[in-house]
């Protein structure tokens, strides 16, 4: 799933599960939305990326050159180092600025997990 929030400078495109070959038909749709909002400012927020495959990679570097070509930055925030070996592997990494300070929220698996740890204690 990938859902987009807009503030007057910024554009946050918040994805969820598979960004992969499978998910391709909305890429061109959301690339259009988020090229005509035309904020200065896109954070991508991959807290919730499960996988991300050559094609999920492309996206995210269509959005980012996009972006440059505007004038504008492009924030990958909560990409988790698979993610960013994919984009570098693809010569891309360098159109991203990393938000390594923010901190995710943990995932449902995990917060079952630490529940569940939790309760046999």
């Amino acid at each position: 799933m990938i859902e987009i929030a807009t503030s007057a400078t910024t554009t946050t495109i918040a994805i969820s599960g598979d960004l992969d070959l499978a998910e391709r038909d909305q890429f061109p749709e959301i690339t259009a939305r988020v090229v005509g909002l035309r904020r200065q400012l896109l954070v991508i927020d991959m807290c919730g990326v499960t996988f991300m495959d050559s094609t999920g990679a492309a996206f995210l570097i269509s959005l980012a050159d996009s972006s440059r070509k505007r004038g504008g930055a492009t924030v990958l925030r909560g990409a988790d180092p698979r993610d960013l070996f994919v984009l570098e592997i693809c010569g891309a990494l360098e159109l991203f600025r990393l938000d390594n300070d923010h901190e995710c929220p943990p995932r449902d698996t995990e917060r079952a997990a630490a529940t569940e740890a939790g309760s046999t204690a």
